[in-house]
């Protein structure tokens, strides 16, 4: 099941929208609080935006591009302004698609869920996690960030699964070694220290130097 956030002020649209969506299977959040957006997208970690461009407060433009500060995750704009400039203006902005209003429930079903095929490359329920841009692919191990994807050994891949499943959290080096006996591969300390090592060149690869910290005497957290 996909999350997906939907940023529009009418309401009336909204609910139509979010009825819609839901009837394909997956999951839609409604932003209530225009004045802070960001508020209720770092809280529901969408899987892709649907956004209006003309809101209260700020435009659509403006929260693509606080969002793309964050993440890379896919952003549609929704509007009845369907000429070619707003168009150009959506993807120069950061954006991945556009749909004209008045919405067709078969068009928008359509690009959503090319959209999410081209950026997931997977069919069906969502087995990814994504924190700041960066998704882990549960299914081949693979991490994917800016459209560029490498893979991840297994200590890797468990190491940066256990981080990001409780990103905000320091995470014990004691707990991340039982996380790698559980798949029956121990590790000593220096191997552990070894693998996070290579782990943070892989995401360093994609200038995300800092995505993985040492808290001294914990162990590592993503923030």
């Amino acid at each position: 099941m996909y999350r997906i956030l939907v940023i529009e002020d009418d309401f009336a649209l909204a609910d139509v929208i979010k009825e819609t969506i839901e009837s394909w299977g997956n999951e839609v959040h409604l932003v209530k609080d225009f004045s802070d957006v960001m508020k209720g997208f770092k809280e529901y970690e969408p899987h892709l935006v649907l956004v209006d461009i003309n809101l209260p407060f700020y435009n659509g433009y403006h929260w693509c591009t606080e969002i793309r500060k964050v993440s890379n995750i896919p952003i549609m704009f929704l509007s009845s302004a369907s000429d070619d400039m707003n168009i150009v203006m959506a993807m120069n902005m950061g954006g991945d698609d556009f749909v004209a209003k008045p919405v067709d429930a078969q068009v928008l079903n359509a690009k959503i869920q090319a959209l999410l095929r081209r950026t997931y490359s997977m069919q069906g329920t969502v087995n990814t996690i994504e924190h700041k841009g960066v998704i882990l692919n549960l299914g081949d191990a693979s991490v994917m960030y800016n459209g560029e994807t490498v893979d991840l050994t297994k200590n890797e891949y468990k190491i940066l699964q256990t981080l990001m499943e409780n990103k905000g959290k320091a995470v014990s080096r004691d707990t991340l070694m039982t996380k790698l006996w559980q798949m029956d591969c121990y590790v000593e300390e220096n191997t552990l220290t070894v693998n996070v090592t290579r782990l943070r060149k892989k995401l360093g690869n994609f200038g995300l130097n800092d995505y993985i910290k040492t808290k001294v005497g914990i162990g590592y957290i993503v923030e």
